[in-house]
């Protein structure tokens, strides 16, 4: 996915970028990405149902694709002209080069963008976000907080950065929903409109259920550690016994064999 603004990146998301820049599989109508993005419309559709949806940063468009096959009313814009050219004949009408920090020109039910951010500089990226925000009250996004490899992210950032410039919209991460079924790391942000004391409530609860969680994890790891400590002392008695055992069939013999010979 890719969608920084200025022209010099522009350039740099090719034919070449998506042919070894995705994974080890080329970026396009590879039947393992048309799966990867059936999974995700079709997951968007149960859980989120939109009836309006952006993909921000949509590269070909194989998500806007899948998305419209669920009867959802799916659009993409995409900085890389050559990503467009490669959309769809059925769904090309629907996606258009662009910068995902220019306005938009209508708000949506869902904005989807998928390990885009990353690709644009920290002050663009603030932009962008806030544009984001400015057109729908629901986000799901994603982007690496690790990958420092690849040449284009310009802008690795940790979640809690993330989640701190989406805060500043009025935007906080939906601690209801699992978003990994994008990335590990992928959140779902809604714009908040409860009281913050309720944002604040649901934020306790969710580190109050994590760190039990992460407790019952180490009694569970502490077991086994128990377990498997006793179980190589009952090896290693296992061992003692069987030495006693060799020793006294050796001692046995050896008498049986003195007597016969005496």
């Amino acid at each position: 996915m890719s969608n920084p603004s200025t022209p010099q990146a522009a350039v740099s998301f090719d034919a070449d970028y998506y042919a070894t820049g995705c994974g080890p599989i080329p970026y396009g109508r590879h039947h393992d990405w048309l799966t990867l993005m059936a999974g995700f419309a079709e997951r968007i559709k149960q859980r989120i149902n939109p009836s309006t949806v952006l993909d921000a940063g949509c590269a070909m468009g194989l998500l806007v694709e899948k998305l419209r096959e669920n009867g959802v009313a799916a659009w993409g814009v995409d900085v890389s002209e050559y990503a467009i050219r490669q959309v769809h004949p059925n769904v090309r009408e629907f996606c258009r080069v662009g910068s995902i920090a220019e306005p938009f020109g209508q708000k949506y039910d869902l904005i989807v963008t998928i390990e885009v951010l990353e690709h644009i500089p920290k002050t663009e990226s603030e932009r962008a976000l806030a544009n984001l925000c400015a057109h729908t009250d629901d986000i799901l996004f994603s982007s690496t907080p690790n990958d420092h490899k690849e040449p284009t992210h310009f802008n690795v950032q940790p979640p809690e950065y993330w989640a701190e410039q989406f805060a500043l919209h009025g935007f906080y991460h939906d601690l209801t929903f699992d978003a990994s079924f994008i990335t590990p790391w992928a959140v779902r942000f809604r714009r908040g409109r409860e009281p913050f004391s309720r944002v604040v409530y649901d934020y306790a609860q969710a580190h109050a259920r994590l760190l039990d969680q992460n407790r019952q994890m180490r009694e569970a790891l502490a077991e086994i550690h128990a377990a498997k400590a006793k179980a190589m002392q009952l090896e290693d008695d296992l061992a003692v016994a069987r030495a006693q055992l060799q020793r006294y069939e050796r001692g046995r013999w050896a008498g049986l064999i003195r007597t016969l010979v005496g």
